[in-house]
Formats: structure tokens, sequence, C-alpha cells
């Protein structure tokens, strides 16, 4: 059986889209989470500005998102500063990660439709659901990066597929 996943499209009623949505934000808090436990594990990582930059942007792209999805202000300014610390930035992380688990776990169908507005991109519009899809990717895309950069500087980067999340759906672990 094939599900069609129309992120977009306002007629969707598909509690499925819903649950999927959950499940690709859930995952990338843990895949994040387990990222970071292995940069900790490495110091040359750890110390690493690269990574740490990284890691803040990612972060600040996620911020972002979770603000104009709840219609929240989003100083860019304030939000840009990288902190000196891998452990500042990680708390960041995790601040903001369990704040948008709670606000996803409770979103409906109707929510994901909304449309959102960014003075970022002039003229557009996407829906939450879009802007989480958005979220995630961005943030996949990154752990990538850092996945490389802590392989060069001689660290494991863990598994973090998605189908791997799949088998149990492990809750984040920061420390």
């Amino acid at each position: 059986m094939s599900v069609a996943l129309d992120l977009g499209a306002a007629t969707s009623t598909d509690s499925k889209v819903l649950g999927i949505v959950q499940d690709l934000v859930r995952h990338k808090v843990w895949a994040n989470a387990s990222l970071v436990q292995a940069i900790r594990r490495h110091e040359a990582a750890a110390t690493d500005d690269d990574l740490r930059t990284l890691l803040h942007h990612v972060i600040i792209a996620d911020r972002f998102w979770f603000a104009l999805n709840r219609g929240e202000a989003f100083d860019a300014a304030a939000e840009s500063t990288v902190p000196a610390r891998l452990d500042d930035v990680v708390g960041k992380l995790r601040q903001t990660h369990d704040a948008e688990l709670r606000w996803v776990a409770a979103l409906d169908e109707r929510a994901l439709q909304r449309e959102l507005e960014t003075p970022y991109i002039p003229g557009q519009r996407y829906t939450t659901a879009q802007a989480i899809l958005q979220v995630c990717l961005h943030s996949h895309g990154h752990r990538a990066q850092a996945a490389t950069r802590l392989r060069s500087l001689g660290g494991t980067p863990p598994p973090m597929d998605y189908v791997l999340w799949l088998r149990e759906r492990p809750s984040a672990a920061w420390d």
C-alpha cells in the first residue's frame, strides 16, 4: 500500500501525514542528540570551531522556523552570535528541541495546513507541514556535513538513519 504525501495541499485529511511529520521531528531530535554525543566523545571534535559553528547554524534555522510556526518574534541579530562553548550550543539545541517536541505532539491535521510567510523569502507562502519538512531536511544535510567533519578529525559518526530510528523510535539521549 502506498501513501501519497501532499504536504502543501489544503485538502489533506490523511492522519498518516501528521504521524510522519511528527516522526520526522522526533527522528531529527534523536539524530542531532546522537551526533552531539559522538562529537563530545572525541576531544578534537568537541573543541572544533567549525563543528560548533555548524551546529549553531542548525539550531538558528530550527529556532527561526519554530518561532515562525508559533507566531513568535525571532531576533536574528541576537541569535546569530555563535557561543564560545560547545555546551552552550548543545544547551540551546536541547532547549529548542524539547519545546519543539511538545509543540509537534499537539499538532493536528488542520494545523499542518496553516500558511506562513517570512520576510526572508518575500512573496512565498509555506504550510506548517512544509516548514517542518524544511527544518528536518536542513538539519539532515548539516548532520551529514558534521559527520564528515567528525570523521576527518578521527571520530566516528553514529548511525543516524531514519529507518534505523523507526525500529525502536528511541528518544534523544543528550548525556
